[in-house]
């Protein structure tokens, strides 16, 4: 690791960055298998509502730079696809 006072400030700007992203990355992935373990289940309403909760949070994430928008754009519209299957 380098001396430099500005690598040194990058360095510890990095890993608050990397602790914060971890927390909206670790989020995103729970609210993802609540709705893939309601589909599972075969339970149509439990689906649809943990879908409107991921909905958000997945988009948070996009905006926070943690996930790319099309990549979070994929993952919503891969669950939403999934449980209006269920529902038909």
């Amino acid at each position: 690791m380098a001396n430099h006072a500005s690598a040194l400030k990058r360095a510890r700007q990095n890993e608050k960055r990397r602790l914060r992203n971890k927390a909206y990355r670790t989020r995103v992935r729970s609210v993802i298998k609540s709705v893939r373990q309601a589909i599972e289940a075969g339970d149509s309403e439990a689906a649809q509502s943990a879908l409107a909760q991921a909905v958000p949070v997945i988009d948070q994430a996009a905006g926070k730079g943690v996930l790319h928008k099309k990549n979070a754009s994929r993952k919503i519209s891969r669950l939403a696809r999934q449980v209006h299957s269920l529902s038909a």
